[in-house]
């Protein structure tokens, strides 16, 4: 394996000589900034021309972090996002690695920045450590991550769940999926309610996925009529509610749905949110919906996405716990409940 050296005034120009010369393909082994009494500082990256370079024979000083090496593709794309991280004196190979992972998925540069203080990489450390590094970043990020169990406290008592969120969002499908989950997977007494009066045909889509699992299901287009279907499910183990769709901005029809589902109700709501929509609509819903005392978020739409940064962008600004996540329109299959794990995958895998 042949290790090429490049110096230059600006780790910008260090980086260009190294794709001109070894090609986009190229893996960086490591970068640092060198003091001359004359020139002042200096960059310095080595690289090797391609990914198989390495898989053979790797210097004694670069041991265990063939895994870990950048690309030249992800060094352009933090010189795009930020030019002074990577002039960092103390920057290594791993380092720059996880903030472009955390960047190519979306995560916000402060937020990226902030999760890399956390976990030691602005310290001085030695190759060996690289995997703690890695590790303690990754932990850092998972400690914004709180997982809810939205069924777990069934044991002989009714849960009552709503799922809120604007028009579009999939509430009516995830109730399906949910419903199925319940009575044939998890082998409860599950009932319907819809107090969507607003869409046409809402009831009706809600009632034809009801007959197939063979569940009761009820319209309730206002507080009493919603009463009395809880009266009449009171002895199921899950009663599962859709709300309808509406515009995060408006107000009076989340304020009606907040005075329909008084909290002597006890209805738990949960909030949908489409990882395919924008960061800046994706907040705004959960905060104009906040009345609603919503306990948890559940993330729609994975499948509609690439990145999956603006799940972490959203618990840095209002922290909740997840419960669900979706991955398209089949039920009762396209959901699965959140893990930490899947998260990990999903943030640094991208899947």
């Amino acid at each position: 394996m042949q290790i090429h050296k490049y110096k230059a005034k600006t780790i910008s120009d260090a980086i260009a000589m190294v794709k001109s010369e070894l090609g986009p393909d190229a893996m960086i082994l490591s970068s640092k900034k060198l003091n001359g009494k004359e020139s002042g500082h200096i960059f310095e990256i080595a690289a090797v021309a391609s990914y198989a370079e390495t898989l053979d024979e790797t210097p004694e000083s670069y041991d265990g972090v063939k895994s870990e090496l950048m690309s030249i593709r992800e060094m352009i794309c933090i010189l795009n996002h930020s030019e002074g991280m990577v002039e960092k004196s103390m920057l290594k190979p791993v380092t720059l690695t996880l903030y472009a992972k955390m960047l190519k998925n979306g995560i916000k540069d402060h937020y990226a920045k902030r999760f890399l203080e956390q976990g030691g990489a602005f310290r001085d450390y030695s190759p060996e450590d690289f995997a703690t590094v890695k590790k303690e970043t990754i932990k850092a990020v998972m400690k914004k991550v709180e997982i809810h169990k939205l069924f777990e406290s069934i044991n002989g008592s009714r849960t009552i769940t709503a799922l809120v969120g604007t028009t579009g969002v999939g509430k009516t499908t995830t109730i399906a999926k949910l419903a199925a989950q319940m009575s044939l997977k998890s082998k409860k007494k599950v009932g319907l309610i819809s107090i969507d009066s607003y869409r046409i045909g809402a009831m009706e889509q809600l009632k034809a996925y009801a007959n197939i699992l063979g569940i009761p299901c009820f319209p309730a287009f206002n507080r009493q009529y919603l009463v009395a279907a809880l009266e009449s499910l009171k002895n199921m183990d899950v009663v599962l509610i859709d709300t309808a769709g509406q515009s995060q901005y408006d107000g009076k029809r989340i304020e009606e749905l907040k005075n329909m589902m008084t909290d002597d109700l006890q209805i738990q709501s949960h909030l949908l949110l489409s990882v395919s929509t924008t960061e800046e609509e994706m907040n705004k819903t959960a905060v104009n919906f906040s009345p609603l005392k919503f306990r948890s978020y559940v993330f729609t739409k994975l499948d509609e996405a690439e990145k999956y940064g603006s799940i972490i962008n959203q618990l840095m600004k209002i922290q909740l716990p997840i419960s669900y996540l979706t991955t398209g329109q089949n039920v009762p299959e396209d959901i699965e409940e959140a893990t930490k794990n899947r998260m990990v995958k999903l943030l640094f895998n991208n899947r």
